[in-house]
């Protein structure tokens, strides 16, 4: 979702977009990714590991020089955590390997970038299609949600990559109804239990401040729709699943002059079913004391029996942002 500041901001950053970066958007190309450690979640007390139910293990704060490196909304790590796939609200897709030391983060190498492709193979950029804001990957197949035009489109990753052709997912009406800026921006495919292999998306704000939002199991054939309770004034910008079923949400305010913030929600799978209205304990919730920015991205993998939680930030593409990529370990 864009901030109410970002029309500004990524206008000023268009103006900068050179001719060269538009000739190449249909083709893979490689970026170098600057990488500096955050040591400390909370800069006033260094010393601090745990927060809430989480347990900080290191971050970093990305940096490229690319026109096209930013707005990452969509984010997704293999079961070992090796590679790292993220999808920016512009229509692109970025890989990456990342490296760790002594178990943290402190780089991205081997990075690539180049523009989703739509189903005639047009760059979704190109498209009515562009704004992907939401990213699952589950047996070989990409999943993304579109926010502005409410689609889900899935993508043979496993198969093709970056030359993968997006195939829309059909969604039931009311998903075709949400407000055009406040789309499906968290997507992702249940592991385990009743709705295991398939696709699970929710909007981030389907109707008022602080109503519950709209999500939905996409079963071919019969979706079932369901409500997230709302608090706060937080919006829904991803989910990820932790491998029992249970779902985590990632959640952000913002506000003019005071910032951002966010926290992290935890929703039992059983929960999930058709009608429902879901709600949670929260694990985690942070402000601008501490090193998050626009937090829109959400990743769980496994590492040596440990569920590691992987966040990154959307930027806006504003030279008042940053790129953060965070991980956390469920303690």
């Amino acid at each position: 979702m864009r901030l109410s500041r970002r029309g500004l901001l990524a206008g000023l950053g268009s103006l900068a977009l050179p001719r060269a970066a538009l000739a190449i958007e249909q083709n893979r190309f490689p970026v170098a990714i600057g990488a500096r450690r955050i040591a400390a979640f909370e800069p006033r007390s260094p010393e601090k590991r745990r927060f809430g139910a989480l347990q900080f293990r290191g971050g970093l704060v990305l940096s490229c020089g690319h026109p096209r490196f930013g707005g990452f909304s969509g984010l997704w790590r293999s079961a070992d955590g090796r590679d790292l796939v993220a999808v920016s609200d512009r229509g692109f897709w970025l890989t990456a390997k990342v490296a760790s030391q002594e178990g943290r983060p402190v780089a991205l190498e081997g990075a690539e970038m180049a523009a989703m492709l739509g189903a005639s193979g047009r760059p979704l950029i190109r498209s009515r299609s562009f704004d992907t804001e939401s990213l699952a990957i589950a047996g070989g197949v990409a999943y993304v949600g579109v926010e502005r035009t409410h689609e889900v489109l899935r993508f043979d990753w496993a198969g093709q990559g970056f030359d993968a052709r997006a195939r829309s997912v059909p969604v039931p009406a009311a998903i075709k109804r949400l407000p055009r800026n406040r789309g499906l921006e968290a997507i992702g495919v249940a592991p385990a239990g009743p709705h295991t292999g398939i696709v699970v998306a929710i909007a981030e704000r389907s109707v008022r401040e602080d109503e519950p939002t709209l999500g939905v199991i996409l079963k071919p054939g019969r979706p079932e729709l369901f409500k997230v309770a709302r608090h706060d004034g937080y919006d829904i910008t991803d989910l990820a699943f932790l491998p029992s079923g249970d779902l985590l949400l990632l959640e952000r305010w913002y506000k003019p002059w005071r910032g951002v913030g966010m926290r992290i929600r935890r929703i039992a799978g059983r929960d999930l079913k058709a009608g429902a209205l879901l709600d949670g304990p929260y694990l985690i919730e942070a402000d601008l004391g501490f090193e998050i920015d626009n937090m829109e991205g959400l990743s769980v993998h496994l590492d040596q029996g440990r569920t590691i939680l992987t966040l990154i930030s959307d930027d806006n593409f504003s030279f008042l942002q940053r790129t953060l990529l965070l991980e956390f370990e469920l303690a």
